[in-house]
């Protein structure tokens, strides 16, 4: 593997090959950063792990979204270049698209709802070609959808937990470890539902996502895990 720097709290990591200059993103597991290519100049995006020992579940994701996205002749996704072993994990390499993520401008803006249609139908869009091709990417969310500030074109990334069946069931499990995010999640997706996960799924999440962006706040709100995913079980969302 190439010897590299890994990531501190406070360091910005030393990929070969590369010039970062800027963090994007940093979370719990991930970070990510704009940098230039140092042979063609070329501006990318990198995604790296976090953890000096990244698990096997981690790494097996970190390879999922870049076999997945890579074979993937679409407009509406950011496309990754290249996937190339960094320490003990990997750097995940894409195109720069430019702009932030849905979830960063909603900080900073309100979008009116003629704005808020439009990015409706660039994402129905979007899941329909990946739904037409057997991708299910089942983590739709603001913070997996990148916006041009002055066009309001919409693409979605991270395909970190997207599944190529068009059908696969979910079996229960703690939902501190379940895949996709709490807010977002279709019923089926909870384990505690016998039905299997498809492509609705995806709708779902986006039917979350944009009661969100139209009403400012998120279909259920609790403290409680199994409160939210009570919620979306057997609860209808206030209009």
């Amino acid at each position: 593997m190439t010897t590299a720097t890994r990531v501190s709290e406070q360091s910005i990591p030393n990929i070969p090959g590369y010039t970062i200059t800027e963090q994007l993103y940093r979370g719990s597991r991930t970070a990510v950063y704009r940098a230039v290519q140092d042979g063609d100049q070329r501006s990318v995006v990198l995604k790296i792990l976090l953890s000096d020992y990244p698990t096997f579940g981690e790494l097996v994701q970190f390879r999922n979204q870049y076999a997945i996205a890579k074979n993937l002749n679409l407009s509406g996704i950011i496309h990754p270049l290249t996937l190339q072993p960094f320490g003990n994990g990997y750097v995940l390499v894409m195109e720069d698209w430019g702009g932030l993520s849905l979830n960063q401008y909603l900080q900073q803006h309100r979008l009116n709802w003629v704005e808020v249609l439009k990015i409706a139908l660039q994402l129905t869009t979007i899941l329909h070609d990946l739904h037409q091709q057997r991708v299910i990417h089942k983590d739709i969310k603001p913070a997996n959808i990148l916006i041009d500030s002055a066009s309001k074109e919409v693409k979605l990334i991270d395909f970190s937990i997207a599944s190529l069946l068009p059908k696969e069931t979910q079996e229960i499990q703690n939902p501190n470890i379940l895949e996709g995010t709490l807010a977002y999640l279709a019923p089926e997706q909870t384990g505690r539902m016998n039905r299997g996960i498809d492509y609705r799924a995806d709708y779902y999440a986006l039917g979350a996502t944009l009661y969100q962006l139209l009403t400012g706040q998120l279909p259920f709100i609790a403290n409680d895990p199994l409160e939210i995913l009570h919620c979306h079980i057997a609860k209808t969302a206030q209009p």
